[in-house]
């Protein structure tokens, strides 16, 4: 028999009655399947006998649990239950009814109609059961995927607050959102994307908090591109950004299970994807970014303290290398003598010039950085902090660096460490490239327009709708409301009303 796909890489051949025929488009979809395992056998009836056809992926669906529910109450048990009108019943069952009703001791059934539906269900760990005489399957959810455990957040981990995190499994991820969040209103829509990933993701919101508009562009995004496979949540990042040439990340994903929850009952849409440990949460603002969830869980004057040091800490990744080499090739004389007297007294002997020397260290703190990231566990960490130690000993000793441009750089990558989000962090390691560069060649002026230029991009950015630097850049601001949690966040008990993400008139989350 011939198999033909769609353009979606779907199968378009209706399951038939005949047994024979629907194990014959199984046999050729499965072929060279090893991990499959398969079953037919019949029933033996008083009026006669009755083919069925089982199968599943080994591995993926809960073997122990098909036999138990499906193959030994079937094989084993059978039972003769006599007439139905005899036992009370108004209409005689089929025998598609009996077998769904009666006979296999599970709770999680559903019927398929086309061999698409099956086979996407095998996929994903359910067992497909055919029936001959039925132009339908009968599908048993026995998924049990092989996948690590509920762990510590690894990149948001925190000193107060919950710790644990987002795993790969897709049905772990949204029974931790449940779990917080235990409202009837919290939806979940499903739906399959990549053409052969076939990846399964779930966007999950409250539905009288978010705006139907929001949800309404997301699912026309996520339906506007047709791809082979989604392997993490990070490839759809790609997808669902309006400027991709960004290089400030216009979504926000999160490992941590409360930030998600509490991006939920703000108004706004977590988009869980199997097969990622992070889930994304829309829309997002340049100030989100900032937001730790120890803020909430501290004292606010605590939390406000901490916030201020990432906004000080963003300025200098940024902008520190840059006003070193700006400030010491075009303009010594605003620095005060003693400063300038040190700086060059540590460069006597350095033959680069100042803007070789700031760049040369800046790539060999990548290098270790990234060294650190790619090596197993407590190496890498080593790796790190000694390498650090030695190689910029060793460069000062060998005179191709100063202390001072060794202390820029290390105070520079600190400052980096300290912004709460990895990608957006990744950003700034990016930014002050392009402000050493404008730095060494129009000084100070170079930098001016360098942060003009920023501010400019980071004004024209939005995501899904709100404006990017909300609320600093908005035509109409409710002020009680955006201000409350920016740079001061201030006490939980005068938060009163929830941001701008919310719908009109559910805005209200506190009262006394």
């Amino acid at each position: 028999m011939e198999i033909r796909y769609n353009e979606k890489n779907e199968l378009e051949i209706p399951i038939s009655r005949r047994l024979g025929d629907n194990i014959e488009v199984l046999e050729n979809v499965f072929a060279d399947w090893g991990d499959l395992v398969k079953k037919e056998f019949v029933l033996e009836r008083e009026n006669g006998n009755l083919g069925m056809y089982i199968l599943y992926i080994d591995g993926l669906a809960d073997n122990a649990m098909v036999e138990r529910t499906v193959t030994r109450p079937l094989l084993y048990e059978w039972r003769d239950y006599g007439s139905d009108r005899d036992r009370g019943f108004e209409n005689s069952f089929t025998e598609w009814e009996r077998i769904f009703h009666c006979e296999t001791e599970a709770v999680d059934l559903s019927e398929k109609k086309t061999m698409m539906e099956a086979i996407d269900g095998i996929l994903n760990g359910d067992t497909a059961i055919f029936i001959d005489g039925e132009e339908k399957a009968l599908l048993l959810s026995t998924k049990k995927f092989p996948t690590r455990s509920v762990s510590s957040p690894e990149k948001e981990a925190g000193l107060k607050g919950p710790k644990d995190s987002f795993t790969e499994n897709f049905r772990v991820n949204t029974a931790l959102l449940r779990r917080r969040v235990k409202d009837p209103k919290m939806k979940e829509k499903q739906g399959i994307i990549g053409q052969r990933s076939r990846t399964v993701y779930g966007l999950m919101y409250l539905e009288d908090l978010v705006y139907p508009s929001l949800l309404s562009e997301i699912e026309e995004r996520l339906a506007s591109f047709t791809i082979d496979g989604i392997l993490d949540s990070g490839m759809l990042v790609h997808l669902l950004e309006e400027k991709w040439y960004s290089p400030f990340p216009q979504v926000q994903m999160t490992e941590r299970p409360d930030k998600a929850a509490s991006a939920i009952l703000e108004g706004r849409v977590v988009l869980v994807v199997d097969n990622s440990p992070e889930v994304i949460l829309l829309p997002t603002t340049f100030n989100s970014f900032f937001q730790a969830a120890d803020d909430y869980y501290n004292r606010f004057a605590v939390g406000t303290f901490a916030r201020w040091l990432r906004y000080l800490a963003a300025y200098i990744a940024v902008l520190l290398p840059g006003l070193y080499v700006a400030i010491t090739c075009y303009y010594p004389q605003v620095l005060p003598t003693e400063f300038l007297l040190a700086i060059v007294g540590a460069r006597r002997d350095v033959t680069f010039p100042i803007v070789v020397e700031v760049l040369l260290m800046e790539l060999l703190f990548e290098l270790l950085r990234e060294a650190g990231l790619r090596l197993p566990g407590q190496m890498g960490n080593t790796i790190g902090v000694v390498g650090g130690l030695i190689v910029g000993q060793a460069a000062v000793e060998a005179s191709l660096v100063s202390t001072i441009v060794v202390i820029v750089v290390a105070l520079t990558a600190i400052a980096s460490f300290s912004i709460p989000n990895e990608e957006f962090a990744s950003t700034f390691r990016l930014l002050k490239f392009w402000m050493i560069a404008l730095g060494a060649i129009w000084g100070l002026y170079g930098i001016m327009l360098g942060i003009l230029v920023l501010q400019i991009h980071l004004a024209s950015l939005e995501s899904f709708g709100i404006p990017y630097m909300m609320p600093k850049v908005s035509g109409s601001i409710d002020h009680e409301i955006e201000w409350q949690d920016f740079v001061v966040r201030k006490p939980v008990f005068t938060m009163r009303r929830r941001p701008l993400y919310t719908r009109i008139g559910e805005r209200v989350r506190f009262r006394r």
